[in-house]
């Protein structure tokens, strides 16, 4: 009887061994990867997570080839909703996360030390991925405000978002080059639903959003509420556009958001950087997955953006240079000559 207690015991034993080293091999074998986007209204975050369900492949996947992931063997990435473009590359440069979005201006001054970053250490290791999809820039206000123009904005409650945004740096931007500045408004730091709740409330008499349309929020905004784009046109946005080449002049369609008519604007670039300490191979393999043919399913239906993601587009305006796993890519698919 003892004699089959202790055969037992060492089939117990065994068996825990056995378990406990196939969990330490998948634990071994399983590598994470961040993606820093924005906040969870607008357009940023929920790309992110398309993006990051592309490039996943989690051990126990069904194969690409029987219509499974086609991520990145062992890879488990995940969308971190942050404040933005200026938080995400802080958090690449620091370690914090391994990967993030962000307008291309924003990422250039960042890498450079110039622009609105001048006098800060420059981001030397910045590198891009891929460029995304090109973001507008709204200025939201109620259908009966009197904002006609942003000059309008003078003395008026205006959110510019949080700073560590970029649309933070923006809003200050085309402040400047309508003759006006932060000083001239009363500024809030809202986002959001935050945003939205304050103007239906007469909180705030407009707020800025640097978004790729149609941006969630303001599609629940504009269907609660009768609202405006204000336009950022005439000579305030030629000059912005002319004394800084990442910003083009652009539309936003009619229709977008209810009872909005077509709006110009100004739009800028949205892309996709990691730090040049990621390891070459892995951000290989996460450029080939993001562009993997049964990707594009996952970019068409899981965002209203996903569909202007394209590897035609995938360097264009980048200002940063791009990592060397990336480049790899880019060079086997014939982008860069």
């Amino acid at each position: 009887m003892q004699q089959l207690v202790r055969g037992a015991r060492g089939l117990i034993v065994g068996a825990a061994l056995a378990v406990g080293m196939a969990t330490g091999a998948l634990a071994q074998d399983l590598k994470f990867f961040t993606i820093g986007t924005g906040g969870t209204a607008y357009t940023y975050y929920p790309v992110g997570g398309v993006l990051a369900n592309a490039i996943s492949k989690p051990p126990g996947s069904r194969p690409c080839e029987e219509g499974g992931s086609c991520g990145v063997e062992g890879l488990i990435a995940s969308a971190v909703s942050s404040r933005g473009s200026v938080d995400n590359v802080n958090a690449i440069m620091s370690g914090l996360r391994n990967s993030g979005f962000a307008q291309s201006d924003v990422a250039y001054w960042a890498y450079t030390g110039t622009g609105t970053m001048a006098g800060q250490p420059p981001a030397e290791k910045l590198r891009t991925i891929a460029a995304l999809f090109d973001e507008h820039i709204h200025l939201v206000a109620l259908a009966d405000s009197g904002i006609e123009s942003v000059k309008d904005l003078a003395g008026k409650r205006v959110s510019l978002d949080e700073p560590g945004s970029g649309t933070y740096v923006d809003a200050g931007l085309i402040l400047e080059a309508n003759g006006l500045s932060v000083d001239d408004v009363t500024a809030e730091a809202l986002k959001g639903d935050a945003a939205s709740e304050a103007l239906r409330n007469g909180k705030i008499d407009a707020f800025f959003v640097v978004a790729g349309y149609p941006a969630g929020s303001l599609v629940e905004l504009a269907s609660a509420a009768d609202i405006k784009l204000v336009p950022i046109a005439g000579e305030g946005a030629a000059e912005l556009t002319a004394k800084y080449n990442f910003f083009s002049q652009s539309a936003i369609p009619e229709g977008v958001y209810e009872g909005v008519g077509a709006t110009e604007t100004v739009s800028v670039g949205a892309q996709w950087f990691t730090s040049a300490d990621e390891d070459p191979d892995l951000i290989y393999e996460i450029t080939k997955a993001l562009w993997n043919e049964n990707s594009r399913i996952l970019l068409d239906v899981g965002h209203a953006k996903g569909a202007t993601i394209t590897l035609d587009t995938a360097i264009s305006g980048v200002g940063v240079p791009l990592h060397d796993g990336a480049e790899r890519f880019y060079k086997e698919a014939g982008l860069i000559k």
